[in-house]
């Protein structure tokens, strides 16, 4: 059984998917239609950039989507290979409404839209440069998880995402995470501040929740046609109203990516397919099982190899 995966912020870059744009006029067409629905030329802005105004939240957001779902419709017209018989889609973060959309669960203008709102809404849960982000690598989440839980009187920072063995990310006000960074290279610990301005997944992003909330519960959601696993609960669910309630408490809950890797992997999954720019999850899965295949998609070539399954 294979599982698909759609990545989220950070995998984004200037020129993604122009190979895809220039070879298939519907790529074109979604492009435009992104382009219409945002009243943005963020069709521009993923092949020219600037590197800096694409690495926003509110255009990476809709962009790294826009990327995402042009692929995946390309790998359903031009390859022999049967995406549809996927046991799971799973999406990180953002990638969730990759997932929902390409499973037919919302529409492909009422997800870019609702991007654009929610990248929006993010980005200014918190003042600009108040907030931000560290990994934490090499070790275990549990341990990382108590520092964090003994650290309270000095810090208050928030387990953010645990996206694989070694590597957890941490979100607070950036005085949080400096106190925290004093403390990990006091224990030895490798880090790495996020290029990020903004503390995403943790109780700091309430502001957003209640826009998103409002905004989520405007959408009718079908059943989507194939099992979606939560970031919330790393469990699947085809259950429309469950997928939306979730994605509104996904903004301040963390990504529990590793234990959904896990449990995709335990319902017998031993091969990923990797469907948007970059191949950022991928390496992630293979820190988590070393057995298991891993397939990337975002390019004609990539095209070729899906056929060879």
């Amino acid at each position: 059984m294979f599982s698909v995966l759609f990545p989220g912020q950070g995998s984004q870059s200037v020129g993604m998917v122009k190979e895809l744009y220039d070879n298939f006029e519907y790529v074109k067409n979604f492009f435009q239609e992104a382009d219409d629905t945002l009243k943005l030329q963020i069709s521009k802005l993923i092949f020219e950039g600037p590197k800096e105004l694409l690495d926003q939240t509110e255009n990476t957001q809709p962009a790294i989507f826009l990327v995402s779902y042009s692929i995946f419709n390309v790998i359903k017209k031009e390859t022999s290979f049967d995406i549809s018989n996927a046991n799971c889609f799973a999406g990180h973060s953002l990638g969730e409404y990759s997932a929902l959309a390409c499973s037919g669960a919302i529409n492909f203008k009422e997800t870019i839209k609702l991007l654009k709102i929610r990248g929006n809404a993010m980005q200014n849960a918190v003042p600009q440069n108040e907030g931000g982000m560290v990994a934490v690598l090499g070790e275990e989440f549990d341990k990382v998880k108590k520092l964090i839980e003994n650290g309270k009187s000095s810090y208050n920072c928030f387990l953010a995402n645990d996206n694989s063995n070694g590597q957890v990310v941490i979100s607070g006000k950036i005085r949080d995470i400096d106190q925290f960074i004093i403390e990990l290279k006091g224990l030895n610990i490798k880090n790495v501040k996020l290029p990020v301005s903004a503390p995403f997944h943790c109780s700091l992003m309430s502001p957003a929740t209640k826009i998103m909330d409002k905004e989520l519960n405007k959408i009718n959601f079908s059943i989507p046609n194939n099992m979606i696993v939560s970031n919330v609960t790393a469990k699947p669910s085809n259950d429309p109203q469950e997928l939306k309630n979730l994605l509104i408490e996904q903004i301040e809950k963390p990504v529990r990516w590793r234990e959904s890797i896990i449990n995709m992997i335990n319902l017998g999954n031993n091969k990923f397919i990797e469907i948007g720019p970059g191949k950022v999850l991928s390496g992630l899965v293979k820190r988590i099982d070393r057995n298991v295949e891993l397939i990337q998609v975002n390019n004609v070539n990539d095209l070729n190899n899906l056929n060879n399954l």
